[in-house]
């Protein structure tokens, strides 16, 4: 079997990259053994703007005029919603986070997305003493959905392998690399997590950040629109709602833990006062980078191999543009950027 190019990991990343080689009639297979799971866990929120601080999304507007387009294109493809148009109601904690809000309303870069008012709370069940900003052009992209839909369309094309990729497997020659039956020009590396046991990657500068998320039956609330506090509480229809995420720097597994229920819970009750009943609990390790900027480039010996990986919080946003830049990196020879390069850390 001859290809242009191996893809390792379908998670947002790896899904990205196949869309950027079948736009330009590239042939590739993937090999994903389901080991990480960072992308299906998380919110899938799109947003440019760092709630906490009320500031810009690094390059969120270059990020959010690829990223529209290609969720669009895949729901036309398979027939199905994938983003879902959700509005933003962050919760202030005081007066002069209200008067930060109208200060960032004014920025160039936000001024279309935030709405220069105090939107009263209504909702008997949310604990807003101090009201919310509202953010709209904002959503959710249901990533399990597209992943689940996007790996049963390779599979039909016989272009997945569900197994684990063996490195020691690599035959390097002087152009291209044979893996196992597989001749290829270029193995792109998509693995999240998984990267820390690439021998080829693994002196990157990540670090593994266990999140957890919980989902609830709230029947009360009766909310359209995620609520942003010390936690999100975000609705995906039928009076469900993800609630999250935990941050655990220590915890190397991807198993539930009860003190992060806990915690979210302690959280949540700080949020609502209605009630509600638990219905899903899940956990997965982010890949996160210690500058929160992507990583992204060819290996400076092997140049068969190259890396799309610590996309982050918001991979949603910033997967199609990072696929991009590497592809026209590899095939055009276009110049990436020293702030996502990988060789910044050399």
């Amino acid at each position: 079997m001859t290809v242009d190019y191996i893809i390792v990991g379908l998670g947002l990343a790896g899904i990205a990259f196949a869309e950027e080689l079948i736009s330009h009639n590239k042939s590739f297979v993937v090999f994903e053994d389901s080991s990480q799971n960072s992308s299906l866990v998380a919110g899938g929120m799109y947003n440019p703007v760092v709630l906490k601080r009320f500031t810009p999304v690094w390059n969120a507007k270059e990020q959010l005029d690829l990223a529209i387009p290609f969720y669009k294109n895949l729901e036309n493809r398979f027939k199905k919603t994938y983003n879902y148009k959700v509005d933003i109601y962050r919760i202030f904690k005081s007066v002069e986070e209200q008067n930060n809000w109208f200060t960032a309303c004014d920025k160039i870069l936000l001024q279309d997305y935030m709405i220069p008012k105090i939107v009263k709370n209504k909702n008997k069940y949310i604990l807003a003493p101090y009201d919310s900003g509202r953010l709209i052009k904002t959503g959710r992209i249901d990533v399990n959905k597209l992943a689940t839909d996007y790996r049963l369309s390779l599979k039909k094309e016989n272009i997945l392998k569900e197994e684990k990729f063996e490195y020691d497997k690599i035959d390097f020659q002087t152009d291209f690399v044979i893996y196992k039956n597989i001749k290829a020009k270029k193995i792109v590396f998509c693995e999240g997590f998984g990267l820390k046991e690439n021998p080829f990657f693994n002196d990157l500068p990540m670090r593994e950040a266990k999140g957890e998320l919980i989902t609830i039956h709230a029947p009360d609330l009766k909310v359209d629109y995620l609520i942003k506090s010390a936690i999100f509480v975000l609705p995906i229809g039928d009076d469900l709602y993800k609630v999250g995420a935990t941050f655990n720097w220590t915890d190397k597994t991807k198993k539930p833990t009860e003190e992060a229920r806990e915690e979210l819970e302690f959280k949540l009750s700080s949020v609502i006062n209605c009630n509600y009943k638990i219905v899903d609990h899940i956990a997965g390790i982010r890949p996160t980078i210690k500058d929160r900027r992507p990583l992204i480039g060819i290996h400076s010996k092997y140049k068969q191999l190259a890396i799309l990986n610590g996309l982050g919080t918001r991979g949603v946003m910033i997967a199609p543009l990072m696929a991009k830049k590497l592809f026209q990196h590899i095939e055009n020879g276009e110049e990436i950027e020293k702030e996502i390069n990988i060789h910044r850390f050399d």
